[in-house]
């Protein structure tokens, strides 16, 4: 678990990269710069930790792109305080840069393998969620809504309708939606019934699925 000087140098080359791309946001390029990457993946792998680019963690998932965290992250325009609630927890890099910005975190996972050993990991380098659900994320969190921001880290054929009615007003979904790829969509609820919609590049995740396993 240990964290050195050229880890953080080659997390230097990965903020580098990810503003090249075009992540203007300082407080997000700051967290990608922040957080050890490299632990949230095996050992072996270490020097897949800082390319900018996705990478299997098991259970048929990926620890995302640190480029698509990020530009995730900008979209959803967090505020220290921030009531979020993340749809995939996975490895918990996205939840870890939800945290390093400030955001009370709701993260939920739908595969258990993941879940188990994301929810010990966490908290044992500095990173603790409001709270850790295994559940189904199609369903939201109805029970700790509205939130202020909604991040959906796998690709959704459709926009779940109770994560738009989990949204506080003013608040932002930020979902990536189709089938083989995906367009980033952010929704901003403006009323109670009015939301409205921006779509904007386009990406491939891994699906998003409903039921827990």
């Amino acid at each position: 678990m240990k964290d050195t000087f050229k880890h953080k140098g080659m997390r230097q080359q990965l903020v580098d990269t990810v503003a090249k791309k075009g992540i203007k946001d300082e407080a997000v390029l700051k967290a990608i710069g922040k957080i050890p990457r490299h632990l949230f993946m095996d050992s072996g792998f270490i020097d897949h930790a800082y390319v900018d680019k996705a990478f299997p963690i098991g259970a048929d998932q990926t620890i995302s792109q640190p480029f698509t965290v990020a530009y995730q992250t900008e979209l959803l325009n967090i505020k220290s305080g921030d009531k979020v609630l993340e749809i995939g927890t996975g490895s918990g890099y996205q939840c870890a840069v939800l945290i390093e910005l400030g955001a009370k975190v709701y993260s939920i996972e739908r595969q258990q393998e993941l879940f188990k050993k994301t929810s010990k990991f966490l908290p044992k380098i500095g990173y603790r969620a409001k709270k850790l659900i295994f559940g189904d994320g199609y369903k939201g969190l109805p029970e700790e809504a509205p939130f202020d921001g909604i991040i959906v880290t796998a690709g959704a054929p459709f926009v779940p309708k109770p994560l738009l009615s989990q949204l506080a007003i003013g608040g932002r979904l930020v979902i990536p939606v189709g089938q083989d790829v995906q367009v980033m969509t952010l929704f901003i609820r403006k009323g109670p019934k009015d939301f409205e919609k921006h779509e904007y590049d386009k990406f491939r995740f891994v699906p998003l699925l409903e039921d827990k396993n």
